[in-house]
């Protein structure tokens, strides 16, 4: 990355921007050797320039380029997650502004509903869909009868599907039929999948948490910006997990 010019904003004034701390604390980070600038420790009086020049504290970057976009996005039931679909379904990009272009982060099948994320930021998009990450997710299952807890306990351990064995999983069952499901997997219909095979249909299928996101408020078809705090805490996930 260039090297930020006099024009460029002074870093404690960035990180205040950003909703990290106030400018007296951000010189304090800074101070203490906690900030780096394109990968160096900064120094008080540097300056950088928003979305080019990258700034992080303890590691997490401050995202302050006015360019990118992050979209929480309740997907509901019967929409694609894909920008386009050669069927005439409805996609998820139609649930949010078309300028700028976004793509969806990962996948959530046509049948399940839930949080998903839309971004145009493509190193964010990778890390949080990157096996290596192992963000996890949370899904709230609804079955078409009564589950025993051996079956809860095979599940856990994993099973194994056409695509091979799925890693470990935390399950736990709420009602008869109702069992909260924590997977760091993606593959396709995973869950359903992971049910059929000790012939089980799943009837619901809501991704209720990505990683420490969640948001009980969001109604399906509703979407809203992330915040700073959000999108920091994301980026810590995937770093502790890298």
């Amino acid at each position: 990355m260039p090297e930020p010019g006099p024009e460029g904003e002074r870093l404690q004034k960035i990180i205040s921007q950003a909703g990290i701390a106030s400018r007296r604390v951000a010189e304090e980070m800074i101070l203490a050797g906690r900030v780096t600038l394109n990968h160096r420790v900064a120094t008080l009086g540097d300056r950088a320039q928003v979305g080019e020049d990258l700034v992080e504290v303890d590691g997490v970057p401050v995202m302050i380029d006015p360019g990118r976009v992050y979209w929480l996005l309740h997907k509901p039931a019967g929409v694609v997650s894909t920008t386009k679909d050669t069927h005439g379904r409805s996609v998820v990009t139609d649930l949010v502004p078309p300028e700028p272009r976004v793509y969806p982060v990962g996948r959530l099948d046509a049948d399940s509903e839930g949080l998903l994320i839309l971004t145009n930021d493509g190193d964010f998009a990778m890390r949080l869909t990157h096996p290596r990450y192992k963000v996890d997710k949370e899904y709230l299952v609804s079955l078409d009868k009564p589950v025993g807890r051996d079956t809860l306990s095979k599940l856990a351990r994993g099973v194994v599907l056409e695509d091979g064995r799925t890693a470990p999983a935390t399950v736990t069952q709420l009602s008869p039929t109702l069992v909260r499901m924590v997977i760091r997997e993606g593959r396709n219909r995973q869950i359903r999948r992971m049910f059929e095979v000790f012939s089980f249909r799943v009837t619901r299928l809501v991704r209720t948490r990505i990683g420490p996101l969640s948001d009980q408020r969001l109604a399906p078809g509703q979407y809203r910006a992330l915040t700073q705090a959000e999108l920091r805490s994301l980026w810590s996930a995937v770093r502790e997990a890298g």
